[in-house]
Formats: C-alpha cells, structure tokens, sequence
C-alpha cells in the first residue's frame, strides 16, 4: 500500500469502539460478516484489530505454502492496542485449536490463550471467545482425520487418539479459564461444522456468526448505543494486508490501518 492511501484511512471519521479479532481460517473467510455482526449490538463505525490468516498459530510462527505469519502472540496487534485511545473495546477469539496439530500441549496452548485474555482485559474488553468444537472433532472416523491431517497439517504426526484427546484436554481447559476470567465461551454446534471437523460450512456463517455474536448483546448499555435499531451491512473498499508477512522466506511489510469497510470503520491486520 502506498503512503496516500494509509494517510487516507487514517483520516477516518473518529471510531466509537474497538474491536479485537483473534482467529485462523474461520474468522479469516468471514471478518467482514463478524464485524458487522459484532457491530450490530455494539454500534461503530470501529477500529479493527485483527491478528488472523489461514493456519494462525496462537504461540508460534506458522507457515501455509509459501506465507509465513507471526504467531498471534508476536503480532504487532498488541503494541498497537496499548497505544491506542482509550474506547469501549469488544473481543472475539476463535480458531484456537491449530495448535493441537501442530504439536503443541494443553497447557502450552493455555497459556498463550491466557496471555491473550489478560492483555485484552488490561484494556476492559468484553471477551467472547468460541471453544473447540469438540462433538465434531470426536465424530472424526479414522479415515476423515488422517485425510484432513494430511491436507491441512502434513507435519503432523500425530494419531487420531492423541488429537482428539489434547483437543479434549484444551476444550476442558477453556471452560475452566472462562469460569476463572469471568469472560462469555460459547459452544458451537456439531451442524455448523464441515466434514473436517474444525471449519465451518460456507452457507451456515451467517447464521452461526448472528448465534455467537448475540453474546455481546450483554454490551448494549456500555455502548450508548439502541443496538436493536442498528443495521450493518459491511463490503470492503479496500481490503486489509498483513502488517508483516514472509513470503518465500522474503519479509514484507504495510502500513496500518490497510483496510476499510463501506460504513469507514478501518482494519489493521498483524
């Protein structure tokens, strides 16, 4: 992106919220419709903070192809977060069990989680994050898995048991935080899911985002906002790019804010 078009959105009417997105492929294949849904209770136009992308780690680097990405934790969403003006700030955290397949324990994913849900609550955001949907991850027969592992996840080795045993152990986790954090996790249903267990069925996002996203009505009266007469319907007039990338082992960089919805909230993406 050039200079004039990050100055641009920089010059953006002034945002009434924040909105932090923490994701994979999920949220990746539907941020402008979680925007928008997230938007409908708690009003904008907002300031976006995404750290997101296919294959998203939450602790490490991950790599799909020839893209290589930060891990979530790395990102410069946090450095941005801590120097931002102080409004009424919404989370949302998804896609947390990547990390399972590529190797990583329980109590590491915890951790990093945990890392996450503190640094958003430094900042008094109202936190709603989705479990793993654990119903659809048992219900793998052998076969869907090593298929799936194979596709998704070619270093991984490990066996169907051990997946779905740690995604077990992480779901159960996650219950036990939210409990001890005082933040909103919602289960999602086994019908949402594709045949791989962990990815949404495309023509269901709509639906399942309104489900989730209804957990944030419990922000109305923080917002000042008559949520129930908003209506948000949110294209790209300029789509975001990463903050920071490699590809083909080649760094590069953008300019943040780099994205902007037709409403004029602006997107930065790490």
């Amino acid at each position: 992106m050039n200079q004039a078009k990050s100055t641009a959105l920089y010059r953006q009417p002034n945002p009434v919220n924040r909105i932090i997105l923490l994701g994979a492929s999920n949220l990746t294949l539907s941020l402008p419709l979680v925007i928008q849904q997230i938007q409908h209770h708690c009003g904008g136009p907002s300031e976006v903070l995404v750290a997101a992308g296919h294959g998203r780690s939450y602790g490490q680097s991950s790599q799909v192809l020839i893209r290589e990405l930060p891990s979530i934790i790395a990102s410069g969403l946090w450095t941005e977060l801590d120097a931002g003006e102080a409004r009424p700030t919404y989370a949302f955290l998804t896609d947390i069990g990547n990390d399972i397949l590529y190797g990583y324990l329980p109590h590491q994913i915890l951790q990093w989680v945990t890392w996450c849900v503190e640094q958003l609550q430094k900042q008094s955001a109202y936190i709603v994050m989705t479990n793993l949907p654990i119903v659809s991850i048992e219900s793998l027969s052998e076969w869907r898995y090593q298929l799936f592992r194979n596709l998704f996840y070619p270093s991984c080795q490990l066996s169907r048991n051990e997946a779905v045993e740690r995604a077990k152990a992480v779901h159960q986790d996650l219950i036990e935080l939210a409990a001890h954090k005082q933040f909103v996790l919602c289960e999602q249903k086994p019908e949402w899911m594709s045949a791989d267990g962990i990815h949404y069925v495309y023509w269901k996002r709509h639906t399942l985002y309104q489900h989730i996203c209804t957990h944030f009505c419990a922000t109305r009266d923080q917002s000042g906002f008559a949520t129930d007469k908003q209506s948000f319907s949110q294209h790209w007039q300029q789509r975001p790019r990463f903050a920071y990338k490699k590809v083909l082992g080649k760094e590069k960089h953008c300019l943040q804010p780099s994205g902007l919805l037709t409403d004029k909230t602006i997107v930065s993406l790490y």
